[in-house]
């Protein structure tokens, strides 16, 4: 089905601003990207992570991007198709990296983001985003890392002492 390439870039902003909010702990826009019933379902190497309705989305998704983590999510080459002017679904190529200070490891990895959808009220939101990994390494920190810059520090939840 074809649509107005305003469409297509509007997933792709769309897209573009999840993983830029996940990096920056910001919570209150990451708000404005899913539906109210959405779910996710995120399967990496060591873990396994499903939530239903936005609320709980977020609430995890705050406390793994927290003040003692530093991210990058890095999406490309979407494959976005419309299954309806209201509907269309999305695979995107993942690269990533995340440093848990409060654990000590570092993961990388890549994976295939499968997303939904939908457009309501004349914009698109998540409805439903899931990814596997390809592959992802988790390497222990054995010192800490000369870190110049850390957004999180500033920007992310501040966990209780471990």
């Amino acid at each position: 089905m074809a649509l107005p390439l305003e469409d297509l870039e509007q997933i792709r902003r769309l897209k573009y601003a999840y993983c830029r909010c996940i990096d920056t702990a910001n919570i209150a826009e990451l708000k404005t990207l899913f539906t109210e019933d959405a779910s996710v379902r995120y399967q990496g190497g060591s873990y396994l992570f499903e939530a239903q309705g936005r609320d709980r989305i977020l609430e995890a998704l705050e406390n793994a991007f927290h003040a003692e983590a530093i991210a990058l999510h890095h999406v490309n080459h979407p494959e976005i198709d419309f299954v309806s002017p209201s509907e269309a679904t999305g695979v995107w190529y993942l690269k990533d990296w995340f440093c848990d200070l409060r654990h000590k490891i570092i993961t990388e990895g890549s994976a295939l983001y499968r997303d939904t959808y939908v457009k309501r009220d004349g914009r698109w939101w998540i409805q439903r985003a899931t990814y596997e990994r390809i592959y992802e390494i988790v390497t222990p920190l054995t010192q800490t890392p000369n870190i110049t810059a850390h957004w999180l520090a500033r920007h992310g939840k501040k966990l209780p002492p471990a």
